[in-house]
């Protein structure tokens, strides 16, 4: 009887894992994985082959990236629009599809440019070099937009129908993801790094291609069986035009409404490409005043000026630690642990929500983070800190030039440049004399490691209060309009570095960004505040 009992402990143990793995929980993770992966690799490949291409100098990746930003701004509106307007299957298959190809073409063509560059560069007096670094750009800027809106779909929508409203639920499947990419942000780059610095540049371009193959593969028919078995993505609501449930609404027959109606006629009387520009900036208009009307406003406004930081585990902060005698492997031990705390964010995440609510946890990871970020700003006062406060008066020249070396070039000798997982260090920048003190750089990575814990968890919060709040018509689009001002904040932060390029002004950007994100967390206070008080007037 005993052994009856445990055999059939064992077989029902061994169908719920099948069925789990059958399951479109699963699915998604693995989907959500792959993708993940391939965003990281090819993010972090690019950047290296526009520094290869142009000679070891970075102007490639700085047009590159503003391309990038400044087309998720314009367009983000737009994108979340053609989310919510259409089929969650053709949506998801053609934004797999285009970011998949435009990434296979954009490798086809990197490899070509890379085997016969200098035959390339005799064709046209170079200007079919010209040519392949706009191509590349614009293919890697295409796929960046179909994974903006892949993104939206699978991580804003998908989830939360197949939770079923669940706020338990839908918060573990958040959490899950965003382990996963904090996983595949340390070991994707370091994998394709790998390829690089062993093989060539060619057999990294060879690797990326046929990961992006089987990768679309895999995906697709993954989403697909998600879309059979979860009937509930396949019922969408329609997107009411503003223009139709205006008409459809009974009003009198006033002078103004008839000027309105030949308004409007007017408007079909334009030529076709007039109308199809019109409509672009009304949808545009449309989406961002959607944003603005939602509940949730001032807390996405939060979460988007957490974006205007260097206090972060990018080129810029790694850079500077470099400058300050860190080592590169020293610098990927930290970045191991950052990933480990940021890990520990989404467990914390998790465990708060459950406690004190979903409201409370952005509250409560708020102060976690600020608290956290006032070691980083106790590191520009303390004992080796580079921070030269001269350089705020902006007459004093002759003496803080030659003793801060403010008339450093931006950028160093072309020949100089290596790269190491993840950023870019330069050789001949100030880095081989020791600071006479490791006080402020160990203060400023304490800062920004332990950060990640309440970083992390208040972004999971700011996730789930636009998954919840959103009406599923909108969805689409007013997370659209977010990923353009998450990415309109980002560009802040590259102006500010670009405007103080030198570490004795990395103090300043600090001081700078700890605002920021100061101000964006007080946003969130705001909102919490607003939703409190209609709670207990509700009640």
């Amino acid at each position: 009887m005993k052994c009856e009992l445990i055999l059939f402990s064992y077989t029902s143990s061994q169908g719920s894992a099948l069925i789990y793995l059958k399951g479109p929980k699963f699915l998604i993770y693995v989907s959500g994985a792959l993708s993940m992966w391939g965003d990281r690799m090819w993010h972090f490949a690019i950047s290296v082959f526009l520094i290869e291409l142009y000679g070891r100098n970075l102007l490639l990746t700085a047009v590159f990236g503003l391309v990038v930003a400044g087309s998720v701004l314009l367009l983000g509106a737009l994108i979340g629009d053609w989310v919510d307007r259409n089929p969650r299957n053709k949506v998801a298959h053609a934004s797999l599809f285009i970011q998949n190809i435009s990434v296979t073409v954009c490798s086809i063509v990197l490899m070509l440019v890379f085997s016969y560059k200098h035959w390339i560069e005799q064709i046209w007096d170079g200007w079919l070099t010209v040519v392949c670094y706009t191509v590349v750009i614009i293919l890697a800027d295409v796929a960046n937009l179909a994974s903006t809106a892949l993104t939206i779909a699978i991580q804003r929508d998908w989830i939360v129908v197949i939770t079923g409203y669940n706020r338990g639920h839908l918060a573990g499947m958040n959490a899950t993801m965003r382990r996963i990419d904090q996983v595949t942000n340390i070991l994707a780059p370091l994998a394709v790094g790998q390829v690089m610095t062993l093989a060539s540049n060619v057999v990294g371009c060879g690797f990326i291609l046929g990961w992006n193959l089987v990768s679309l593969i895999v995906e697709f028919f993954f989403l697909s069986r998600v879309y059979r078995i979860v009937p509930a993505l396949s019922v969408k609501p329609p997107v009411v035009e503003e223009d139709q449930a205006y008409l459809q609404r009974p009003h009198p027959l006033t002078e103004g409404n008839c000027n309105t109606h030949l308004h409007l006629k007017e408007i079909t009387n334009l030529p076709l490409c007039f109308r199809r520009f019109r409509w672009l900036v009304s949808t545009c208009k449309d989406g961002w005043r959607a944003y603005y009307r939602q509940p949730v406003f001032l807390a996405g406004m939060g979460l988007a000026f957490l974006y205007t930081t260097v206090l972060g585990f990018d080129c810029i902060t790694t850079g500077y630690a470099y400058t300050q005698g860190i080592s590169g492997s020293l610098l990927s031990l930290l970045m191991g642990v950052s990933a480990i705390t940021g890990l520990m964010g989404t467990v914390m995440f998790t465990r708060l929500r459950k406690t004190y609510g979903l409201v409370n946890t952005g509250i409560i990871s708020s102060c976690l983070h600020l608290g956290c970020l006032l070691l980083c700003v106790s590191s520009v006062f303390a004992p080796g800190s580079p921070m030269d406060l001269s350089l705020l008066m902006p007459y004093i020249t002759s003496n803080s030039s030659s003793e801060g070396g403010s008339n450093q070039p931006l950028l160093p000798d072309r020949s100089s440049i290596h790269w190491t997982n993840n950023t870019v260090l330069f050789d001949n920048v100030p880095s081989g004399a020791a600071p006479e003190s490791y006080i402020s750089i160990i203060l400023l990575f304490l800062g920004v490691i332990t950060a990640r814990i309440g970083l992390w968890s208040f972004d999971l919060t700011v996730t789930q209060l636009l998954q919840e709040n959103i009406c599923e018509s909108e969805r689409g689009v007013v997370n659209g309009v977010q990923s353009s001002m998450n990415y309109l904040m980002d560009l802040l932060h590259f102006i500010m570095v670009i405007s103080a390029p030198q570490p004795q002004h990395f103090g300043i950007l600090v001081i700078i960004s700890v605002l920021f994100i100061t101000t964006g967390h007080t946003m969130y206070f705001m909102y919490a505040h607003k939703t409190k008080r209609k709670h207990r007037l509700d009640t």
